[in-house]
Order: C-alpha cells, then sequence, then structure tokens
C-alpha cells in the first residue's frame, strides 16, 4: 500500500511539474510570439494564385508577405487583374496598379518563312536553336517547336496548323513563363484591350526580309501613313503602335501587304 502511495505522489509531482511547464512555454509562446500582419492574408486572397513566379517569388503567399512589407512593388504582378490590384492598392495605402496585360507573339511566319534545314532532332525550341541558331531563316522567326506552350502554366500558348505559336488572351494572365523561355526572344506583353499587335521582330531591309519570309514586315510604312489616329510609327524598319492611341479601327490590318498586322 505504501509503495502505491509514493507512486501516486511522484505521479503527482511529475503531473504538477508538467503543468508549471505548460504555462510556461504558452506564456512564452505570446509574449515572444512574432505577429503577422493581418493584411497579408487580405492581400494574398486577391493576387490571381497562379504562384507562376512572374514576380520574382516563389508564390502569391511569398509576394503578398513581400508586398505588406513594402519589399515588393504591387506592379511586379502581372497576373493579378487591375480591379483586384486597385484593392489592393487601398489595402496599402497606395501602389502602382496599370492596366493588365496578355503575351502576344511577334511573328507570325511559321509556315510562311523558310527552312534552312529539315530538323529531326528532340522537338524542343531551345535544343533546335542550338543548331545554327534554329531551324528558320529569319534568325527572329519562330522555331514552332512548343517550348513556350510545354512550359505555360495555363495551358495559354500553343503553335497551331500556321507552324507558330499564337496565345489565348482569354486564358494568358501575363505571367511571363513564355517570355522568359523564349529562345527568340519575340514573345512580349500588350495591354489586354488592345485591337491589333505587330507580328513581326526582323528589324531587316525589305529586300533581306522578303527572301525570308512571305509575312516579313518590309517596312514600307503603309500602316504608319494610312493610321487615321496616328497611332503607328516606324521605328527601326519595324511598327511601333501607341495604344493609347489606338482605337481599333483595324485599317492598318487590311492596308498592311505582308499580313504582319494581326488582329488581337
Amino acid at each position: 500500500m505504501e509503495t502505491f502511495i509514493e507512486i501516486l505522489k511522484a505521479g503527482g509531482i511529475m503531473l504538477a511539474i508538467a503543468l508549471v511547464f505548460g504555462i510556461v512555454l504558452v506564456i512564452c509562446a505570446n509574449v515572444f510570439a512574432v505577429k503577422k500582419d493581418e493584411r497579408i492574408e487580405r492581400v494574398e486572397n486577391l493576387l490571381a494564385k497562379s504562384n507562376c513566379g512572374g514576380c520574382g517569388r516563389a508564390g502569391c503567399a511569398q509576394f503578398a508577405e513581400a508586398l505588406v512589407k513594402g519589399e515588393a512593388k504591387l506592379s511586379d504582378c502581372k497576373a493579378t487583374p487591375a480591379a483586384n490590384k486597385e484593392k489592393i492598392a487601398e489595402i496599402l495605402g497606395g501602389g502602382e496598379v496599370g492596366e493588365d496585360t496578355v503575351a502576344v507573339v511577334h511573328c507570325n511566319g511559321g509556315n510562311n518563312c523558310y527552312d534552312k534545314y529539315d530538323y529531326q532532332g528532340y522537338g524542343n525550341c531551345a535544343s533546335c536553336e542550338l543548331i545554327a541558331g534554329g531551324v528558320k531563316a529569319c534568325p527572329v522567326g519562330c522555331i514552332g517547336k512548343k517550348t513556350c506552350a510545354d512550359l505555360c502554366p495555363h495551358y495559354a500558348i500553343d503553335v497551331g496548323d500556321g507552324g507558330y505559336a499564337a496565345v489565348d488572351k482569354e486564358k494568358c494572365v501575363s505571367c511571363g513563363v513564355c517570355i522568359d523561355n523564349c529562345p527568340k526572344h519575340i514573345i512580349g506583353r500588350i495591354p489586354k484591350s488592345a485591337k491589333v499587335y505587330i507580328a513581326c521582330s526582323n528589324h531587316g531591309k525589305g529586300k533581306d526580309v522578303m527572301e525570308l519570309c512571305k509575312h516579313g514586315c518590309i517596312g514600307c510604312g503603309i500602316c504608319a501613313k494610312n493610321c487615321p489616329e496616328g497611332a503607328i510609327a516606324m521605328k527601326d524598319g519595324l511598327p511601333e503602335i501607341d495604344y493609347k492611341k489606338c482605337t481599333g479601327c483595324l485599317t492598318c490590318v487590311a492596308k498592311c501587304p505582308r499580313h504582319c498586322i494581326k488582329e488581337h
């Protein structure tokens, strides 16, 4: 009986010690706790949740924290809609919102661009680029081996029957994965509201371009001369669109003799 009582006493002592340690741990946890800014969760809920990495962070949660801490700019995120950015700016007390953008491929050569050789290797633009700068005669022509399509996390870009990559603007969130991985560097961003875009990246002279591609821009300037809003200017042999002036009348699309200005 005495042994049993001793065991109970020992157990009681151990329980008391555990209780004391538990109370101490709770107190320490509250005293030394690193409080999380409640704005972080609110901001994260408004972000695109695509975790595309286009902002340079590992994901939207990390980007939200960086925004609240002032370590990142709201404009760094291209995937979040402008409407949501405005709400985030209100939470943060300011921030550059900008407008919604999408990716476009500044090339529509594809099957209309002559090949330098018959490529039968691994089906990837990057690997094809290693062989004499790619299969296409145009130095900035879309190779069409789907590196962009394979990497796009939103399945917003693909190579169609024309042999060149094209973006589905309804699916694109402008994360920039295709832009960063195109070996020809011919994918860029334009406003999502844009009605037209330039589908050529070759700054060469007209005669030289004609020998490379049936749809390459020859720098004739017809688009700039006929634009009723003066929204197109020639720069280094290629037209450049001022989207603040462009009304989407499509005159340039109709007038371009080389079909290298596309409706968006």
